[in-house]
């Protein structure tokens, strides 16, 4: 006795072929996807990078005031590869630009950028110098703007929980669908030198 439903064949669909990504990705549920951004978001190291005025107002943020610890960020990571967040607050010139991508470069994945005031948006009232970078975006890539010259403490908080929005509802299998070549892996990396007696 045939129990298909009319129109319908008797054979198995097959489900389309997965895209090549992480193990996490492919097999993780959705719930635990959540709990794994919802981890993110709370547990923010952030490594601070202030070069000009706005670090005070950086600073006042974590103070007892305002108290962005209560968010789940903790200022001052030991360093770049305990950060989860690079915070550029100031004026990024050029001579600076190499040490600020070097540091992001150091940070682990997934790790995130605020700009924060006017100098790393653009330039700020520097923009016209020979010697500022227009944005710090110009070397790494940012993901939430803080606008003001210099912004107040609460623009940061206000930065702060669009980032963790941003986190919340992140995708991994959209971040590392791509997997890395060796040319991605190596660049900009010191080579090592030759081996004794290798060459001329």
């Amino acid at each position: 006795m045939d129990v298909t439903p009319a129109g319908t064949s008797a054979e198995p669909q097959l489900l389309p072929e997965p895209r090549r990504l992480g193990v996490l990705s492919r097999l993780a549920p959705e719930p635990m996807k959540v709990v794994l951004n919802w981890g993110r978001r709370y547990s923010l190291w952030v490594f601070n990078f202030g070069l000009a005025c706005c670090a005070i107002e950086f600073i006042a943020a974590s103070m007892a005031r305002h108290d962005f610890i209560r968010l789940g960020v903790i200022p001052f990571a030991p360093g770049p590869r305990q950060a989860d967040l690079m915070i550029v607050s100031g004026t990024v010139t050029d001579k600076m630009a190499p040490a600020v991508k070097r540091l992001y470069e150091q940070m682990p994945e997934p790790k995130y950028v605020i700009s924060f005031g006017a100098c790393s948006n653009c330039g700020g009232p520097y923009w016209d110098s020979y010697s500022v970078t227009k944005g710090v975006d110009q070397i790494i890539p940012v993901d939430v703007y803080v606008p003001g010259c210099p912004p107040r403490p609460e623009a940061l908080l206000q930065g702060i929980l669009k980032l963790q929005e941003k986190i919340a509802r992140e995708s991994l299998a959209d971040r590392y669908a791509s997997d890395p070549s060796t040319a991605q892996l190596t660049s900009g990396l010191v080579k090592p030198p030759p081996a004794p007696g290798a060459g001329a």
